[in-house]
């Protein structure tokens, strides 16, 4: 692009005309038919309210350290330099950002991080460096003597904060690529060849990103954040092969994307596994590309993210800066083509299946990490299936056994034959006898180890030990389309006498028919009947197939939880279906 100014920019743009009409993404969206020049006016009216909020806010002491304060900083930056603004060029806003920066200032340790999250962390302090360098970049090309002060503030925390980033360490795998996108940033304000040495040296680990389009964490939450920082990264050192990973993780993204803008974790390594988020940030990364590559699909995706609930107060509220300091922003999007809602993916790299039919979709999960350890970086999700039907939501369904509390199914991968995905776990339970002499210890003092089943952990040195009376249990689900339902049939067999639960949670909320509630325990039901359904607005679920073969519910989650008083039940209405085993059992969902 070469060097026009932003006055002759803007002029260029919006003299294209508006755009064509977005045909519906989904079965219920609205037709888009604002120009993009409208959308930048909407974009300065939502900064001019936010600035009114921000100046109350500012009137009296700030007393915390939050991230929110870069935010806070950019949008009265944009404010103060875009002449559309109503707070363009107003004194009363240079002295709301020098009081953010003298508390960042005196906020800031030694080594020039913030206690931000975690204690002097070089990560969390790049996470604000973030809209700060592009707060700062929109004051620099500003002439106005005013600002000189705050200006002169804003360099030396970015500076002392810069060297904590050139010399500091990380947590997280996405960590390498924040610190380096502040980096990319300082080094843009401010020229300094060991910025990008460093920058360099993360990236010579090299970025992964698997076949189907997953970064090492596998998480929406921190995708969205590497593709935010390698396109940084990408724009401001001149580096466009570090668009190629972006690009094929918001390829992937699309087909985790529900028909309301929610977002499938299932398969999650971090903390977002058990959380319901949305689209709404991946806005940014979506937009960018889609004008950067002239992609279409990117652009209807970037329309529809628009329409998704609290963009307005989520992601308009802050584009203001992003807009002014990357012009590419403003660039008309190109003509839309909507992407396909009538799909069957198979995610090998992380066993999760995805059914899409227009505003119906499924998700088939059988991946988690073995060995099963409760931590984040570990997938343990046992979400086996999940179905939705416009607002009316299936959060999820899962199984458990009785079988020596070793508590919920994970299965180990998915076969898909015949048209049917299946999921399997066989689980062996030993006894143990005496130890052999030679391992034998005159103070019986044995390793402190886990059972060779990793069930629990004791000083009985489980290795060396000879097993006997070995249990077992296998459970195998298969799951298939036909004609729209869901036909699930369950095995469990090996051991009898085996107690199994079927755990269906519903979204809060609804209403459910065929079901008869628990008694003592509300939002909870059995489900024995032939049919059953589920309703929410103007949308169904049914579902067909109950039994109940006994009343145990509680400590599905198995010993790994119970141990530690832990729980896995979200917040819903649950319909439960047990057995006995040998447990054979089909049920259709529609």
């Amino acid at each position: 692009m070469g060097n026009i100014t932003r006055k002759s920019f803007l002029q260029q743009c919006f003299g294209l005309g508006t755009l064509a009409l977005l045909s519906p993404m989904i079965s219920h969206a609205q037709y888009i038919n604002t120009s993009e020049e409208n959308f930048y006016q909407q974009i300065v009216q939502a900064n001019n309210k936010e600035v009114a909020r921000l100046l109350t806010v500012f009137s009296t002491d700030i007393t915390e350290i939050k991230r929110r304060l870069g935010f806070d900083l950019a949008n009265l930056a944009a404010a103060y330099c875009e002449a559309k603004s109503d707070y363009y060029q107003k004194e009363e806003l240079v002295g709301a950002m020098t009081k953010i920066i003298r508390f960042l200032k005196k906020a800031q340790q030694e080594d020039g991080t913030l206690n931000l999250g975690n204690l002097a962390s070089p990560p969390d302090t790049a996470f604000i460096l973030d809209p700060l360098c592009v707060a700062t970049t929109l004051l620099k090309h500003n002439a106005s003597p005013v600002l000189t002060e705050l200006l002169s503030l804003l360099k030396e925390f970015i500076l002392k904060a810069g060297e904590s980033l050139r010399l500091g360490g990380i947590h997280t795998p996405n960590h390498r690529w924040v610190v380096s996108a502040a980096l990319a940033q300082i080094n843009a304000l401010y020229p300094n060849k060991a910025y990008v040495a460093r920058i360099d040296e993360w990236l010579s680990e090299n970025i992964y990103i698997d076949s189907d389009g997953h970064f090492l964490e596998r998480s929406m939450i921190y995708s969205e954040v590497t593709d935010r920082c390698l396109i940084t990264m990408a724009r401001l050192l001149k580096r466009p092969k570090l668009l190629e990973p972006v690009r094929k993780n918001l390829n992937l993204t699309y087909f985790y994307m529900e028909p309301n803008g929610d977002l499938v974790t299932t398969d999650s390594r971090r903390q977002d596994q058990f959380m319901t988020i949305n689209a709404l940030p991946f806005y940014h990364d979506y937009r960018y590309l889609a004008i950067h590559d002239n992609n279409a699909e990117y652009a209807a995706i970037t329309k529809f993210i628009e329409k998704v609930k609290g963009f307005d107060e989520k992601i308009m509220v802050d584009l203001l800066p992003f807009f002014l300091e990357e012009p590419l922003y403003l660039k008309p999007l190109p003509t839309i083509q909507n992407p396909s809602v009538h799909f069957e993916k198979f995610f090998k790299t992380t066993n999760l299946v995805r059914i899409r039919r227009n505003d119906t979709t499924c998700t088939i999960f059988g991946g988690a990490d073995f060995p099963i350890v409760i931590a984040s970086g570990k997938s343990t999700n046992p979400n086996l299936f999940t179905f939705r039907k416009g607002e009316a939501i299936l959060k999820y369904m899962r199984f458990s056994t009785d079988f020596f509390s070793t508590g919920y199914f994970r299965s180990n991968g998915i076969t898909h034959k015949d048209g049917k995905y299946i999921l399997h776990q066989s689980i062996e339970a030993p006894y143990y006898q005496p130890l052999p002499k030679q391992f034998k210890k005159a103070n019986g003092d044995y390793k402190h180890a886990p059972s060779t089943d990793g069930r629990f952990w004791n000083k009985m040195d489980f290795a060396h030990r000879p097993q006997s009376n070995i249990k077992t249990i296998d459970t195998a689900i298969s799951i298939e389309e036909k004609n729209g339902a869901h036909e699930l049939t369950f095995t469990s067999k090996g051991s009898e006498g085996v107690s199994v639960t079927i755990e269906l949670c519903f979204k809060e909320g609804g209403k459910l028919s065929g079901v008869k509630e628990i008694e003592n325990s509300p939002n909870n039901y059995f489900f024995e009947g032939e049919t059953a359904s589920y309703d929410f607005g103007k949308d169904s679920i049914h579902f067909d197939g109950g039994i109940k073969k006994h009343s145990k519910i509680k400590g599905l989650e198995g010993e790994m939880y119970s141990s530690h008083f832990g729980s896995l039940k979200m917040d819903g209405m649950f319909v439960y279906l047990t057995g006995i085993t040998p447990f054979e059992h089909k049920m259709t969902i529609r």
